[in-house]
């Protein structure tokens, strides 16, 4: 997501961005730089003042406008972006990318504050200069809560993971009694009991009632579950070894567990609240266009377009491969020409997350037999004779970016049609424009 900056004589100010101070470097149009490197401190207004004051200085003296460069470092570049920008200066994210493989301005290693920004500094010269797009705040209030959700999402899938793990410790025979141990019968009978020896002594009544206030399949679904649930009892106590810290635990993993599905839920009614709030704008409109693709719903169409931003800074579809990291990393030296290529990914992780997401949902089967998507999965079996199972889906994967970046482009919601029907579709194109 980037936009190349057009060559004219400036004063480039490169700053290196940390958590609470920043260095900035002043270069001329001749790549030579005015005074030394300038330590900004984040908590010090007077400090901030005599930041803008120094280029402003720089300006005058040489007639020249400034253009700033600030590497792009998580969330901590944000309100020194904001600040000089509402300063009226003219300022710019840098890829990180960028400057770690930009030349080294020394014969000598170097790597510190300083000279990180008077590398920006230079870079910001270069007349070709890439430069990231900062989204709306309402693309940025999405992007937080999506990256905020899959980090919850993953913590949660660590916890559950232990839970699992303490049961195959204690209680092994119970992971096969529920179709998932997360669900809320499964928890909540563990939290009440926890211990085989607890299940075995807790009346029968006691338990099936249990299982019916929270499982609302009638009593037959009840008595089949308790049976179920002392057969494994039963079977801990001849294959099964514990310790009193061993259920200790159990109880902290469900209570991690459920805290986890809380803010997950919080967290999924502020998205719904922000794109019901905003339906009338583009962002939100190509949301919905994004969910029109089979396997995307809310969550994968709201995310993949929060870390996309801006759509209109991608003007191929490879180049929204390269920003999601689905770019083959080449290899190539002399005669040498590696073989074993694999995806880059150096883009957005969690875009390569909903993208492959929606690859597999495509390629699936339905319960009747059918396929979610025929055209991508006739592809998916065709590439599959050939190439190993997981570079088809690779293969796939870039299909799936061809199709968000064509709704996107066309501002249409997406249709299944096939290689022949898109041919004729295309030849007819191509004759109206000729006539």
């Amino acid at each position: 997501m980037s936009k190349i900056i057009k060559y004219d004589l400036f004063i480039s100010v490169g700053i290196d961005v940390g958590a609470d101070f920043s260095w900035m470097s002043i270069a001329l149009p001749n790549q030579t730089f005015v005074g030394k490197p300038f330590k900004i401190l984040h908590s010090d207004l007077n400090s901030l003042s005599l930041a803008v004051s120094k280029i402003k200085e720089a300006e005058e003296m040489y007639s020249l406008e400034s253009r700033i460069f600030l590497e792009s470092t998580g969330i901590y570049h944000y309100p020194l972006f904001c600040y000089l920008r509402d300063k009226g200066f003219l300022v710019s994210i840098i890829n990180p990318i960028i400057t770690k493989n930009s030349t080294n301005i020394n014969i000598r290693k170097v790597h510190n504050d300083r000279f990180d920004s008077k590398k920006a500094a230079l870079i910001g010269l270069k007349p070709d200069l890439k430069v990231s797009l900062i989204p709306s705040d309402l693309a940025l209030d999405l992007r937080n809560l999506s990256r905020e959700y899959y980090d919850l999402m993953d913590n949660r899938s660590a916890y559950v993971n232990k839970l699992q793990g303490e049961l195959r410790m204690v209680f092994p025979q119970y992971l096969n009694i529920f179709s998932k141990i997360t669900t809320n019968t499964a928890l909540t009978l563990l939290e009440k009991y926890t211990s085989p020896d607890a299940f075995l002594s807790a009346s029968k009544e006691e338990i099936i009632n249990s299982i019916r206030s929270t499982a609302h399949f009638g009593i037959n679904y009840a008595q089949k579950k308790y049976t179920s649930i002392i057969e494994a009892a039963n079977a801990a106590k001849t294959f099964g070894y514990s310790v009193s810290s061993n259920f200790s635990r159990i109880l902290l993993y469900i209570r991690f567990i459920r805290k986890y599905d809380e803010e997950i839920s919080i967290i999924l009614s502020n998205m719904h609240e922000l794109v019901d709030a905003n339906e009338d704008t583009d962002f939100v409109k190509q949301i919905h266009l994004i969910e029109s693709i089979k396997g995307a719903g809310f969550l994968s169409a709201l995310s993949l377009m929060a870390e996309i931003g801006y759509f209109s800074a991608f003007d191929s579809p490879k180049q929204l491969f390269a920003y999601f990291g689905l770019d083959p990393a080449v290899k190539q030296s002399g005669k040498f020409n590696g073989t074993k290529i694999n995806m880059s990914k150096r883009g957005s992780r969690i875009a390569r997350r909903v993208i492959h997401t929606i690859a597999l949902i495509s390629i699936g089967i339905n319960r009747n037999g059918t396929a979610n998507n025929p055209v991508l999965r006739d592809y998916y079996m065709l590439k599959c004779q050939s190439k190993p199972k997981m570079v088809a889906l690779g293969a796939i994967m870039h299909k799936v970016c061809n199709i968000v970046f064509a709704i996107l482009r066309d501002e249409k919601e997406f249709q299944i049609i096939t290689p022949k029907e898109h041919q004729m579709n295309y030849l007819k194109a191509k004759c109206d424009i000729a006539a």
